[in-house]
């Protein structure tokens, strides 16, 4: 179990429009919820570290070394992956116009996925914050990495929710978990709020020096677990 002499740290997920915190201070987690970006690094602005579940650099020519890295430790659960589409895609008013700005660069078309991920990109990439207190987390390996053991299912499944729940028990008392989640606001879905916990626990990890990194090891293109 974690201490509460600890600093506070806080994970960030989108969540439908809107980005769902989960604020831990070293004994319980409590969630919240911020109408965009600006709001979301407000209300994390007396944490320690954050981790955020969204690409916060932008390649110019090719594929992210952290994402690359990333997917191969994922295997099997790759897929959770998309790739962040190069800068230049940010300009485009249409799905077929990033597709085609994409293709000229890369050679490749970027996902209908990866589209609906670019107005989040675009957020954080327009904001001002501390790179190095606030990174980039992937929630799907900060919980292989949490619970290595585990053979995780779908975050949309029962099971999946079930595993994920037990893996962040071992880190916090679950009572606690359950109490927090009572009280979040309407709006983000189990497996938001169970993303944004994990990447608090990421932040955490983080801040102490004993994260695992993907990628490089400075800001300019890390995934940290």
């Amino acid at each position: 179990m974690a201490s509460d002499e600890q600093n506070t740290v806080a994970g960030i997920d989108g969540a439908r429009g809107e980005w769902v915190i989960a604020q831990f201070d070293g004994t319980s987690m409590r969630w919240t919820v911020a109408e965009n970006v600006g709001a979301a690094i407000a209300a994390t602005a007396t944490c320690s570290t954050v981790g955020v579940d969204m690409p916060l650099s932008m390649p110019s020519l090719s594929y992210r070394a952290s994402e690359i890295a990333a997917k191969k430790f994922l295997g099997r659960a790759r897929s959770s992956i998309f790739h962040t589409p190069v800068a230049a895609v940010l300009t485009a008013q249409s799905y077929g116009e990033a597709c085609a700005i994409s293709r000229e660069v890369t050679g490749k078309a970027i996902s209908k996925q990866t589209w609906f991920l670019l107005p989040g990109i675009r957020a954080w990439r327009e904001a001002h914050f501390d790179r190095e207190r606030i990174v980039e987390v992937h929630p799907e390996c900060s919980f292989r990495v949490m619970h290595p053991e585990t053979a995780f299912a779908s975050k949309k499944s029962g099971r999946g929710a079930g595993q994920r729940l037990a893996a962040l028990a071992s880190w916090i008392d679950p009572h606690n978990i359950t109490e927090g989640l009572a009280t979040l606001p309407e709006g983000p879905i189990l497996d938001d709020a169970l993303d944004a916990a994990v990447a608090a626990w990421s932040a955490w990890r983080f801040g102490r020096g004993e994260h695992v990194c993907f990628g490089t090891s400075d800001a300019a293109d890390r995934i940290v677990a």
